[in-house]
């Protein structure tokens, strides 16, 4: 009963905020947080999301490509796609393609598609503060 009075109480101009700040999140880790000023919420999601996008890169994971008819393949697509503009510049980056044959290549898809459910959920968190239910 408490916890539904604080959503009541909550402003609700605040919506459009919270859809900003989520969308400037998913497109750049952690810029939805730097437009709360959440410094260094922000300075920490950007390097953990990028951080772990990069590493798998490095290792030639792989990206996951839209419009596949493989369930398992969606799902991967969803969670890379979660990277943002990280997921537009690893399309870019990797020409030579995935080395899924060894397995750095492997756990570095997993390593990417992990940085784009750990950005998934800041963007969660951002629009929660940017609509007054979080602080």
């Amino acid at each position: 009963m408490a916890d539904e009075s604080i959503h009541k109480d909550a402003p609700a101009g605040n919506v459009a905020l919270g859809a900003v700040v989520a969308l400037a999140g998913w497109a750049v880790p952690g810029l939805g947080h730097l437009i709360l000023r959440k410094w260094s919420k922000a300075a920490f999601y950007f390097l953990c999301v990028g951080g772990l996008a990069c590493v798998g890169l490095l290792m030639r994971g792989g990206v996951f490509a839209p419009g596949s008819e493989d369930l398992f393949d969606r799902l991967g697509f969803f969670a890379d796609i979660g990277t943002g503009a990280f997921y537009f510049l690893a399309r870019m980056i990797q020409t030579a393609g995935p080395d899924v044959a060894h397995a750095t290549g492997d756990y570095g898809t997993r390593m990417f598609a992990a940085a784009g459910m750990i950005n998934l959920l800041t963007v969660l968190e951002a629009y929660e503060i940017g609509r007054g239910r979080r602080t």
